[in-house]
C-alpha cells in the first residue's frame, strides 16, 4: 500500500485516529494516537518520540528517537467505536540522523530476514498456534483464574458462550487481514486456539501481536480476561506457540522437500533442524522468556522438554508432520517449544538464526526419535541416545543465551544486552517474592 492508498483508505473507513505501534524488548505494544489530520505528516517526517521511557531503548542522553511508519500494516480496530473509529499502523525505530535503531525488535527481524533473502534466496516462512485462556472476572483487585467453560479439546457447544466469543475473535481478526483457517477449544478448561494461515517471519509476528491484543480487548467487551500466560493454572495444560516452518525460494518452492528421502526432507531441512537441536537450550530464553514458561516445560503435559526430533511424536521438541503427497509445499518442522510469552519478532529471529547455522555449518542432525515416548526414558537411557533437556528455569536459559555466540549476533549487543537486563531482573524479583505456596508449606512448619 503506497502513502497515497493509505490515506485514501483511511477516508473511506471513516478513521478518526491512527494508532501508531511498536513493542519493547519484551514484547509489550507501545502506540501512541495522532487525528487523521496529522496522518500525511506523521507518513513525511515521522512521528518523535521519548525513547528513553521504553523498556530497551535510548538512554537519557540519547533519548530523541523516530517512528517511520509501514503503510502496509494498516488495519482499522473492529472494536473502536464508531463515532471515534482507530486504525493501527505498525512503525519502524530510527536514530535522528536517520539509521535504524538496532534495539528495534521489529526492525532487527526485517533486516536480519532482507539479508536472507539478498545472500541465500530464502524465504522463512512461519505459521504459529497461539493458545490462549478466557477467564471470568471473579471480583476484587486479585485476580484468581476461573476457567470460562467447561469445554474440552475441540468439543463443540450450540449454546456455548465460549463459542460466540471465539466466533466474534474470528471475525475481527479477519477484518484486520489475518487469513485465519480455524478455531476450537484447546484440551484444559477455558483454553482455546486460533490458527492463521503461514506467512513470511516479520508478517507473521505482526500478526501474533494483532491477535494478542485483538483478543484481549474483545474478551474485554464481554467482561471476560483473555490470558496469553503460559500455566495459568496448576495441573492443567498450559499455552503453547507452536511454529510450523519452512524455508522457501524466491520463486515460491519449498526448499524443504525431497522426494527421495524417507521423511521427504531435504538437506537443507535436516540442517534446519539439526542448528535448532544445537541452540535450543539457549533458544528456550527468547521463545520461552518468563519465569512461568518453566511451570509449562515440565513433562506430563504435552509440552516438551528433551531435545529431540521425530515425526508424528508429540514428545519432541521438533515434528515432522506427515507427507501427504501432492502436498508439497507443507512439507514442514513444528517447533514446539514457544509459548506466546514470547516477543515474535525475537524468537523468530532467534529462530531461524539457530537454522541458519546449523545448514550453512552442516551441522549432522541426529537420528529421529520416532516411536518412542521420551518421557519414559530414564535419564540413562536419554544420555545414551544424546538427548539434552531442556533448561528447568529462566535464569538457566539465560547462562545459555550468554554462552551461545550465534543468537547473541543475530539479536545484536543493544537488543542482547536490553533483553538481558529485563529478564535477569524478572528473575531476581521472582527470587524474592514469597509466594501463596510457600506460605501454605512454611507458614507453620517452619
Amino acid at each position: 500500500m503506497s502513502e497515497h492508498q493509505l490515506l485514501e483508505r483511511v477516508k473511506a473507513d471513516r478513521v478518526a485516529f491512527v494508532s501508531l505501534q511498536f513493542v519493547d524488548v519484551t514484547g509489550a505494544v507501545k502506540s501512541v494516537d495522532i487525528p487523521t489530520s496529522r496522518l500525511q505528516e506523521a507518513l513525511e517526517d515521522g512521528i518523535w518520540f521519548d525513547g528513553s521511557s521504553i523498556e530497551g531503548y535510548a538512554r537519557i542522553q540519547e533519548s530523541d528517537m523516530r517512528l517511520i511508519l509501514n503503510p502496509e500494516t494498516y488495519a482499522v480496530l473492529p472494536w473502536s467505536p464508531e463515532e471515534r473509529r482507530r486504525a493501527r499502523v505498525f512503525c519502524d525505530v530510527y536514530h535522528p540522523d536517520g539509521t535504524p535503531f538496532e534495539g528495534d525488535p521489529r526492525g532487527r527481524l526485517k533486516r536480519y530476514l532482507k539479508q536472507l533473502k539478498e545472500k541465500h534466496g530464502w524465504v522463512f516462512n512461519v505459521g504459529p498456534e497461539p493458545e490462549f485462556f478466557l477467564f471470568k472476572r471473579n471480583g476484587g483487585d486479585a485476580l484468581h483464574p476461573v476457567p470460562h467453560d467447561v469445554g474440552g479439546y475441540f468439543d463443540f457447544s450450540a449454546d456455548d458462550e465460549a463459542v460466540r466469543v471465539r466466533t466474534e475473535l474470528m471475525e475481527a481478526l479477519t477484518s484486520m487481514g489475518l487469513n485465519v483457517e480455524m478455531g476450537h477449544h484447546e484440551v484444559a478448561l477455558g483454553q482455546h486456539e486460533i490458527d492463521f494461515r503461514f506467512d513470511d517471519a516479520l508478517t507473521t509476528a505482526d500478526n501474533v501481536l494483532t491477535m494478542k491484543y485483538t483478543v484481549k480487548a474483545i474478551a474485554h467487551q464481554h467482561g471476560l480476561v483473555a490470558s496469553f500466560m503460559p500455566k495459568p493454572i496448576f495441573g492443567i495444560n498450559g499455552s503453547g506457540m507452536h511454529c510450523h516452518q519452512s524455508v522457501f525460494d524466491a520463486q515460491g518452492e519449498n526448499l524443504f522437500y525431497d522426494a527421495e528421502d524417507p521423511y521427504r526432507l531435504s538437506k537443507l531441512a535436516y540442517g534446519f533442524i539439526a542448528g535448532q537441536l544445537k541452540h535450543a537450550r539457549a533458544l528456550a530464553a527468547v521463545v520461552a522468556p518468563t519465569i512461568n514458561s518453566y511451570k509449562r516445560l515440565v513433562p506430563g503435559y504435552e509440552a516438551p522438554v528433551y531435545i529431540a526430533w521425530a515425526q508424528i511424536n508429540r514428545s519432541a521438541l521438533i515434528r515432522i508432520p506427515r507427507y501427504t503427497p501432492g502436498r508439497e509445499k507443507a512439507t514442514r518442522a513444528e517447533l514446539r517449544f514457544p509459548d506466546p510469552s514470547a516477543n515474535p519478532y525475537l524468537a523468530f529471529l532467534a529462530m531461524i538464526a539457530a537454522a541458519v547455522d546449523g545448514i550453512t555449518n552442516d551441522i549432522p542432525c541426529p537420528p529421529p526419535m520416532n516411536n518412542i515416548n521420551l518421557y519414559e526414558l530414564s535419564p540413562e537411557e536419554r544420555a545414551a541416545k544424546g538427548i539434552r533437556e531442556l533448561p528447568g528455569f529462566l535464569g538457566e536459559a539465560l547462562e545459555e543465551l550468554e554462552a551461545d555466540k550465534v543468537l547473541r549476533e543475530a539479536l545484536g549487543e543493544p537488543l542482547y544486552e536490553a533483553f538481558m537486563r529485563a529478564k535477569w531482573a524478572e528473575v531476581e524479583e521472582y527470587r524474592m517474592r514469597v509466594t501463596d505456596w510457600e506460605v501454605a508449606r512454611y507458614l507453620e512448619t517452619a
